[in-house]
């Protein structure tokens, strides 16, 4: 029984160390917040700059800054005349550099991707034929296989033309 009212009493001492600790910590934070807000009462506001608008007040007529005028865009109208007045002849014109590439340039350019997956497609194909009629005639001799196959594409290709 005494180990239990020791530990009781352990506790109350701790509990009564934190509530002190606690109270500490709120007088400083009271103490921050009067010399913070003391602070504030010390410090000068700025003095606000009116730019477009035209107060009423006299006190404030003073803090308005003056109306700019405007600039003088007589020089840099009379530059863009004189350059206009003046053509520049270019001497050599390389038409090679003119003319368009191909006509059909962007058109092979988009279609590139979609080409070579269907150039890889194909090839499979080609394979796949390949190992279909080696299984068919049973002929041991690839090379045989592979002739006929290019001959018949040959025939198709020139089918094509």
């Amino acid at each position: 029984m005494k180990s239990d009212d020791s530990s009781v009493g352990n506790l109350e001492e701790e509990a009564r160390k934190r509530k002190e600790r606690l109270e500490q910590m709120k007088r400083r934070l009271n103490n921050e917040n009067n010399d913070s807000t003391s602070e504030d009462n010390k410090l000068v506001l700025p003095k606000p700059i009116f730019r477009s608008y035209n107060p009423t007040d006299e006190k404030l007529k003073e803090n308005s800054l003056p109306k700019p005028k405007p600039e003088s865009v007589e020089k840099q109208i009379e530059d863009q005349l004189t350059v206009a007045n003046n053509p520049q002849v270019l001497d050599e014109v390389d038409l090679t550099s003119l003319a368009p590439r191909k006509v059909d340039w962007d058109l092979k350019r988009n279609l590139q991707q979609k080409l070579d997956k269907l150039e890889k497609r194909t090839q499979r194909a080609i394979a796949e034929l390949i190992r279909e009629r080696l299984r068919e005639s049973s002929v041991v001799d690839l090379a045989t296989a592979t002739q006929d196959l290019e001959a018949t594409q040959n025939n198709v290709d020139f089918d094509e033309d």
